[in-house]
């Protein structure tokens, strides 16, 4: 099914999504808040995919916080449809932050529903504040970079 679909970069990392009557909101579609709620769910699970699970966070006292998010709604999701939300990591310094863009895509149509990119700044777990990532969080990271797309800001 994704390879059908008019992806802005290569090989998204996909999860499928159907809208639930409890997703929407006053006007009838679905909700702001809930297209963060995917964001993150599908970023989890594409760093699990990648081995950067939750043992491994837990093992080195350290995670990806995020540090901003940018989204960019274009057109509105109603209870039943069926989405794809692709990802892809698209910036790592090496050493303390990343990027990761999104693109939303309802299937019956075609048509991209949304982009997203957020930051990322590698924390201390028990402290919270800013840590250098680490190997094995530069290893992954700079290993699932796709070329082309949106980095951090400058």
């Amino acid at each position: 099914m994704t390879q059908a679909l008019n992806w802005d970069l290569p090989d998204p990392f996909t999860m499928t999504i159907t809208v639930r009557p409890e997703d929407t909101d006053r006007l009838g579609h679905a909700n702001n808040v809930v297209y963060v709620r995917w964001l993150e769910e599908v970023s989890w699970q594409h760093i699990d995919s990648l081995g950067m699970t939750w043992a491994l966070h837990e093992e080195t006292g350290k995670a990806m916080a995020i540090t901003r998010t940018e989204l960019d709604y274009l057109a509105s999701a109603n209870a039943g449809d069926e989405l794809v939300l692709g990802t892809w990591l698209t910036d790592w310094d090496g050493r303390f932050r990343s990027a990761r863009q999104f693109q939303l895509i309802r299937p019956a149509d075609g048509k991209t529903l949304l982009r997203a990119l957020s930051t990322h700044a590698c924390v201390d777990m028990k402290s919270q504040r800013p840590a250098r990532a680490p190997k094995a969080f530069a290893e992954i990271l700079g290993g699932a970079l796709v070329a082309g797309g949106r980095g951090l800001p400058g």
